[in-house]
């Protein structure tokens, strides 16, 4: 009898669950890896071709200018974001009257979806800055920076920041409250300073938020689509085109079905490669601390 139940238990919340993540992740993904290897043209494939979409990938100037622009938009992200989030939780866990009000107000544009705050912000840098910069004569407004290839990366960075911060915030305020009060106030009798206190005792014992944090910011920099979309399109002249982008506009613009399923495979073992040397990183200064 007791087999039996156990039997229905492992059903449900065993056998179940591991049969939908096969159906729905683990076949899809083989095909995919599969349909690498053949000249795959969206709906059918006619011949294996082995590794010629691979070495079509590897030798397109253009993919490797976007995965370098990437790279630098993921790195400059990651840690704006995360300074501004940890800034934030700072600020809103001190004992302010106002402190869930700005809590609210830093996570809204989370909530707002990525193709939406880039009309908003495309709205903002071609008429709302310009329009004001001429009023006062700003001159750093004055013309569009989504119109400029260097100012177009600054613009998106922005952007980037401002939507994902609030939610990265929450993140480390856990990461804030959870830590004791006791040793906060052995650290004050200690004589240490707020400097001192936030990186010799705050940090060190959030450093499982930072895992966290850092690696959602990461994952997030390289899956980065909606937002790229909407305010600058790519431009100007591909020159803000992430990666994520580029292998929509090659497969389902130019009909390259094989190499964009050959870069989104790259992409992957980029990202999870990333991600897990990310991960080992801080788990290892979890250990050390």
């Amino acid at each position: 009898m007791r087999l039996t139940k156990n039997l229905k238990k492992f059903v449900w919340f065993g056998a179940l669950p591991l049969a939908i993540f096969f159906v729905v992740l683990v076949i899809p993904f083989s095909q995919g890896i599969y349909l690498t290897f053949t000249d795959w043209n969206g709906f059918d494939y006619k011949q294996f071709v082995g590794f010629d979409n691979y070495v079509k990938s590897f030798q397109d100037d253009t993919f490797w200018s976007t995965l370098s622009f990437t790279g630098t938009f993921v790195v400059v992200s990651l840690v704006l974001i995360n300074v501004v989030a940890f800034g934030l939780a700072l600020i809103v866990t001190t004992k302010l009257r106002s402190a869930n009000i700005f809590r609210t107000f830093f996570f809204i544009p989370n909530l707002i979806g990525g193709v939406v705050l880039g009309v908003i912000w495309q709205f903002i840098f071609n008429s709302a800055l310009p329009s004001i910069s001429y009023m006062y004569e700003w001159p750093i407004f004055q013309d569009s920076w989504l119109n400029e290839t260097d100012t177009a990366f600054w613009a998106l960075i922005i952007v980037t920041v401002w939507q994902q911060s609030g939610y990265m915030m929450i993140i480390y305020i856990t990461g804030l409250i959870s830590i004791e009060p006791d040793v906060l106030e052995a650290a004050r009798i200690d004589g240490a300073s707020a400097l001192r206190t936030m990186f010799s005792v705050k940090i060190p014992l959030m450093a499982q938020a930072f895992t966290i944090s850092l690696f959602l910011t990461l994952r997030g920099g390289f899956m980065a689509y909606d937002v790229n979309l909407a305010l600058t399109g790519g431009g100007p002249y591909r020159s803000t085109e992430l990666i994520s982008m580029h292998i929509f506009q090659d497969a389902f613009r130019l009909g390259n079905f094989d190499t964009g399923q050959s870069k989104a495979v790259i992409m992957f073992i980029l990202v999870a490669v990333a991600a897990t040397v990310q991960v080992s990183v801080s788990k290892r200064m979890e250990v050390q601390r």
